[in-house]
């Protein structure tokens, strides 16, 4: 349900001559201003400091033979807005929304919709056109006002020759505005370092029937918007052929039908990094949920083969993607409270999820285990197979496999390979999650970042598009240590990736290793990092859907840690983000009824810091605490488990060693 108040400030006719027009936020801290004068252009200002300089914003669209722009701005109304609706699978039960609102009617039938937010602004272009027209580009900046430092995700590894191919997993490079690579795309969320501690991210959100916003380098210290142009033949390729890949593009962007609105363009703005992790600014842009009835929905844990290769001990069967095995995930899965399991790549071929089945998997079998255990299964699945290889087709084969599965009892899928977000992909992703949630299944897709179709379909409960831990298994060595700093990007990614939604990492791992020690290995993988480095993801990151990634025997050989992760939820009441540095660390608590979840993560730099308790309220409480042992700098795996009682009033002091983390439960 959602409450909405809002007051009139003014409406009145004005041209485009009148100049400036503003509007503030709540708190009056954001200012946005909207020049007219020539072309359209807004700026925002913090607390009286300049976050972005006049950015152009125009669109360039073809309406039968008419080739059409965003046109003048006529009549402007501005107003103040207060609003709040329920989020049942997500970080908090409730996010409130309040706003300065301004909207600038233009001659050419679009609406430009301005918002300003105690943290952060945005805007948006809707369409009033009834006739159908082709959008052959958008104009998109964000200027600012020097050559700040910023942290990068290129897209570095191109699915195909298509350059906007892509899986959305970056790193991140850490470089001035001006080093930045002309001829290079960056994906969202993309954050800038602005004076006096302060952080501005870029991003897009509410993105629907149209591509994802990629960035590109301007001139000056300006990033700008770039959008894959809409495909007109495609064929399988990419990865192992698992992909859909666009060989021939048109010379437009989108199509649209008739009215529409196109997606947000946004920037947060921070004084303090840590309220970027408790930041709603995706879910406030968002398309309002579109599923009545979400009681069968079932957040939870997943208990996972593919990253330990099915690998199980002790047993008298040969682990494999098999029968046996199976029966035995989802015994563990029973046994620690698992609510699903995953049965990843391998069980039906590679054009039909309906024929060519693995022998070796008796899915009646296994669905009828987990039925009598309480474990439901989730299936594999590529993008193109699910949609019969065409994403503008009328569904019939998603459909198909859909209603065949849900009547045989699977309880979801995992949609991979996506690895393009053109307005054709887009769309798909919402026809799937629409044909998903009429059959009551759940999804997580991969191969694709969230961009607010999250909040419209919740049965989309996880996204991939990070850098997750299946990266150890290839990540090489250079010199003394990993290529990649993975701690440093694992206290990265809450700030950035995460401020998009939900984050399949994966995470879970039982062998760890500090850098001198770690290698990459696909057999035997390990993290790394702590291992309460990699306990303290199970708070920190938000997943709806989360993993264990290791394998059962892992598991059972450190039950003292799987009891613990097994125990946190995966949708919360409340969020508190209580201390940390983009790329240093995080320190963050979770609230889910009664009981308080908190984690801390740091990069491969040891630190020592306090946690004020004061968010607990009033009295007694017993914590459950896993630390890293004092020789956790030599051996990863060190912990020290300690449980003890802990007040309101009190400040502890924790130690994370070097790729360290601390995590608890209170009570």
């Amino acid at each position: 349900m959602k409450k909405t108040v809002m007051s009139l400030f003014c409406l009145m006719a004005m041209t485009a001559s009148a100049g400036n027009y503003e509007v503030c936020s709540p708190n009056g801290k954001v200012k946005v201003t909207v020049n007219t004068d020539e072309t359209v252009k807004w700026g925002v200002d913090y607390d009286g400091k300049q976050v972005l300089l006049p950015s152009e914003i125009d669109i360039r669209l073809t309406q039968g033979k008419k080739q059409l722009g965003l046109g003048k701005v006529g009549k402007v109304a501005r107003y103040s807005v207060s609003s709040s609706f329920e989020t049942p699978f997500y970080k908090k039960a409730k996010v409130d929304d309040a706003y300065g609102q301004l909207l600038l009617y233009t001659s050419q039938k679009f609406t430009i919709e301005v918002r300003a937010y105690d943290d952060g602004a945005a805007y948006r272009l809707i369409s009033g056109n009834t006739k159908p027209l082709l959008i052959t580009n958008e104009t998109a900046e964000f200027r600012f006002a020097d050559d700040y430092q910023a942290f990068v995700p290129y897209v570095d590894d191109s699915r195909s020759e298509w350059p906007y191919g892509y899986s959305f997993e970056s790193y991140y490079d850490e470089q001035p505005l001006s080093k930045m690579f002309k001829d290079s795309l960056a994906i969202t969320p993309l954050a800038v370092c602005l004076p006096d501690g302060m952080k501005a991210i870029v991003m897009d959100a509410g993105v629907e029937n149209y591509p994802g916003m990629m960035l590109l380098k301007g001139d000056g210290n300006m990033l700008k918007a770039d959008f894959a142009p809409y495909p007109l033949e495609q064929e399988i390729g990419g990865y192992d052929r698992l992909n859909l890949v666009p060989t021939k593009s048109a010379g437009f962007i989108a199509k649209l039908d008739g009215k529409q609105a196109l997606p947000w363009r946004a920037v947060v703005i921070t004084e303090r990094d840590a309220d970027i992790l408790n930041c709603d600014i995706a879910q406030r842009l968002a398309p309002a949920c579109r599923i009545a009835d979400t009681s069968w929905f079932k957040p939870g844990k997943v208990a996972w083969d593919w990253w330990n290769c099915c690998s199980v001990t002790g047993v008298d069967f040969l682990s494999d993607t098999n029968t046996d095995t199976y029966l035995y995930y989802i015994d563990f899965a029973a046994a620690n409270r698992l609510e699903y399991i995953i049965i990843d790549e391998g069980w039906s071929g590679k054009e039909s999820l309906l024929e060519d089945l693995s022998p070796e998997i008796d899915l009646p079998k296994l669905i009828a285990h987990g039925q009598e255990k309480g474990v439901g299964i989730i299936l594999w699945s590529s993008w193109r197979s699910l949609i019969g290889n065409n994403p503008l087709g009328d569904m019939a084969v998603t459909d198909a496999v859909m209603a065949h599965y849900a009547n045989m009892g699977i309880k979801g899928f995992k949609v991979d390979f996506f690895d393009r977000d053109d307005q054709q992909a887009i769309a798909s992703a919402y026809k799937i999650a629409e044909c998903a949630a009429r059959h009551h299944l759940v999804l997580d897709y991969h191969g694709l970042k969230p961009f607010g179709i999250q909040r419209a379909y919740p049965n989309i409960l996880n996204f991939e598009g990070v850098k997750g831990l299946e990266n150890s298994k290839w990540e090489p060595r250079v010199g003394d240590g990993p290529l990649h700093n993975q701690p440093r990007y694992d206290v990265s990614i809450p700030y950035l990736r995460m401020l998009a939604g939900p984050m399949d990492y994966t995470p879970g791992a039982m062998t760890n290793a500090m850098r001198d020690h770690f290698f990459g290995n696909n057999g035997h993988p390990m993290s790394q990092g702590t291992r309460v480095h990699q306990m303290a993801m199970y708070t920190t990151f938000e997943a709806p859907l989360q993993m264990l990634a290791d394998s059962p025997t892992k598991y059972m050989q450190n039950q003292e840690c799987t009891d613990f992760i097994s125990q946190i939820p995966t949708t919360f009441d409340e969020t508190v983000a209580l201390d940390g540095q983009l790329g240093e660390y995080t320190v963050i608590a979770r609230r889910k009824g009664t009981t308080w979840y908190l984690a801390a993560m740091t990069d491969w730099t040891p630190r020592d810091l306090t946690i004020d308790l004061s968010f607990l309220g009033e009295g007694h409480y017993t914590a459950d605490i896993f630390a890293d042992g004092v020789n956790a700098m030599r051996e990863a795996t060190d912990y020290k488990h300690t449980i003890r009682p802990v007040t309101a009033g009190e400040r502890l002091n924790i130690h994370l060693s070097s790729g360290g983390g601390w995590t608890a439960i209170i009570k």
